[in-house]
């Protein structure tokens, strides 16, 4: 049988995806070739790794991973035009396993008569485990090509059996000017966009919109088109207009959540005020629970402050109380002031590594006994045994320190679990703990212990 020739990839072929009359802006400025996309060159220059999938005509099954507006859906419709397979999208949202049935059936039938099926899934990550695994044999066997595009981390949210199959390509965000090239081209296109309109737009109108959508190529065309709707002279502040709310790229479950709640307790971790406050005012405009934040600091305050200053877990407490008495807005405010806390305090972990050590310790020797001279003794017949015999009372003597011994056998004369560090309010921890091993040291000798 003679091979089928694959075809190749031209960038000044036309798309087979034409959008309909009345389409929206972004629909219809929506590349048709390769040659025509805007930004992800570390994919689609010459010679990167997915232009040259496309132009060797089998790409096979990959996952497009990025943020809205950075073309997934197009390059996916790219690539189904290129390699000349039947383009069928999945809904993940209103399509299941018995979609998934048909789908396949009509593949294995297109299959026979020597004709591929590309199966483009937008928002894969919504997905349930029980859709994806019924993808698995039919993209292991090469029934399908599977096409996935998602804003979270496939990490997270793909089957890792599934993921395995797939080819990752991770998009970038459009920079600033890439957003101004392709707002420039929808302005002077005369078939597409808004070049036979009459609408005029200056490069500061233009700057401002690409400023507005925060990479996202959608986000940037739709508020040109509304922009063109309230005035035939684009100026900024028709763009203001236009664009009315920015919203904060944030996701509560999503990886972006784990990545701005870490920004946060780095910049805190760093002494960082201006970061810390950063960070804090993105998450909570973005929809975070002030209280989760909450939680966060008073862990924080723990766990990177410490006894450096004990004062920290005490305000990070009231910032929690003041927040609950006084909700949003206002009781922002109170976290915004633990926030600024907590990032000037002074550091130590000491008492959280002196906790690790202490629960290794009591790991490694769970049967340890406690010593008879600080057992409890209230029966008789426990005195007798022994119990509390030697114990002495530290409030007999005017410094109220008696040195004796407080751990099992097992883990006397070892290294001691708390060191204090030698920053802040520990300083003066030092000198207590400093004056109490001199006091030790003279009964040691008096006793010739």
């Amino acid at each position: 049988m003679m091979a089928r020739a694959r075809p190749k990839a031209h960038d000044d072929q036309p798309s087979v995806f034409a959008p309909p009359t009345g389409a929206p802006l972004a629909a219809r400025m929506r590349p048709r070739s390769i040659g025509e996309v805007v930004g992800q060159r570390h994919l689609l220059a010459p010679g990167k790794a997915l232009r040259s999938a496309i132009e060797s005509g089998d790409t096979g099954s990959i996952l497009f991973w990025g943020p809205p507006g950075s073309g997934k859906t197009t390059i996916a419709r790219l690539i189904a035009q290129h390699v000349k397979s039947e383009f069928v999208p999945f809904s993940a949202v209103t399509d299941g396993v018995q979609r998934i049935r048909e789908v396949v059936g009509d593949a294995q039938r297109r299959l026979q008569l020597g004709r591929r099926t590309l199966v483009f899934i937008d928002e894969i990550h919504r997905f349930n485990r029980a859709q994806q695994d019924a993808l698995l044999p039919h993209v292991e066997a090469g029934t399908i090509t599977l096409i996935g595009a998602t804003t979270e981390n496939p990490s997270f949210e793909v089957n890792g059996a599934l993921l395995s199959r797939m080819r990752v390509f991770v998009l970038e965000p459009l920079s600033q000017a890439e957003i101004e090239d392709l707002l420039r081209r929808a302005r002077g296109d005369p078939d597409r966009g808004l070049g036979g309109t009459g609408v005029r737009a200056g490069d500061d109108a233009i700057a401002a919109i690409a400023a507005a959508a925060d990479g996202d190529a959608r986000r940037a065309l739709t508020i040109l088109e509304a922009a063109a709707g309230l005035s035939a002279t684009i100026d900024t502040a028709t763009v203001r207009e236009a664009a009315q709310l920015r919203f904060a790229r944030y996701d509560k479950r999503g990886e972006e959540h784990y990545n701005l709640i870490s920004a946060y307790h780095k910049a805190l971790r760093g002494s960082d005020p201006d970061g810390a406050l950063y960070w804090l005012a993105r998450m909570l405009q973005g929809g975070e629970d002030p209280l989760y934040v909450v939680r966060r600091m008073v862990r924080f305050a723990a766990e990177d402050i410490g006894l450096a200053d004990p004062e920290a877990l005490r305000l990070t407490i009231a910032a929690r109380d003041a927040y609950h008495f006084l909700g949003s807005p206002e009781g922002e405010l109170a976290i915004a002031e633990a926030c600024v806390y907590l990032a000037t305090a002074p550091k130590s972990n000491r008492v959280y590594e002196a906790w690790g050590v202490a629960s290794a310790a009591a790991r490694e020797t769970p049967a340890a006994e406690v010593p008879l001279h600080i057992r409890n003794a209230p029966t008789g017949l426990m005195r007798e045994l022994g119990y509390g015999a030697g114990y002495q009372y530290a409030h007999r003597v005017p410094e109220a320190y008696l040195p004796q011994e407080y751990l099992p056998d097992e883990l006397r004369g070892r290294e001691p679990f708390y060191q204090p560090g030698g920053f802040g309010f520990e300083k003066e921890v030092a000198k207590r703990l400093g004056w109490w091993n001199a006091l030790k040291a003279r009964a040691a000798e008096r006793t010739g212990d």
